[in-house]
């Protein structure tokens, strides 16, 4: 009975172990403020450190634009718009890790506040993870996540 017990409590450890990274792909942090306030210091944040933005896009706009195409009218966003960007020198170190970390590139950040909460306003971002890469492609990858949590970190005022 007690070799049963720590069978299924180990099968659980290793379980919750290999699923660990995927449980919170995506990293947010929030804050009350001005959604146009934390959308400039995170364009600011980004560009502070030498990176240029690729892509400025209005998600909140398309959502209301095609909402009656698709069948919905509901509200889901006070506002919410996504900066692309990439670091030549952290997304050459992980490709040259491995070429499949191309997929990673170009990084995405996104701010939004909720149409039920306009006054809390969130920075996220998608952590750049893959479970089959090589030592060097993990520690590229978490050069590019750390970067990525400064400049949300930033955006929101958390040191």
């Amino acid at each position: 009975m007690i070799r049963r017990a720590l069978a299924i409590a180990l099968a659980a450890a290793v379980s919750s172990t290999a699923f660990a990274a995927d449980l919170y792909p995506v990293v947010s942090y929030s804050k009350a403020a001005r959604f146009d306030d934390v959308r400039d210091d995170l364009k600011a944040a980004i560009e502070a450190r030498g990176l240029v933005i690729d892509h400025h896009s209005q998600i909140h706009r398309m959502l209301e634009r095609t909402g009656k195409d698709v069948g919905s009218e509901r509200k889901l966003f006070g506002d919410a718009q996504s900066f692309v960007f990439c670091s030549a020198t952290l997304s050459r170190k992980a490709m040259e890790a491995d070429p499949a970390n191309v997929s990673i590139c170009p990084y995405s950040m996104v701010v939004y506040s909720t149409a039920q909460e306009p006054g809390k306003v969130v920075v996220s971002y998608r952590r750049p993870w893959r479970p089959d890469g090589s030592v060097a492609s993990k520690a590229a990858l978490k050069e590019v996540e750390k970067l990525l949590d400064a400049v949300a970190r930033e955006a929101v005022g958390i040191k």
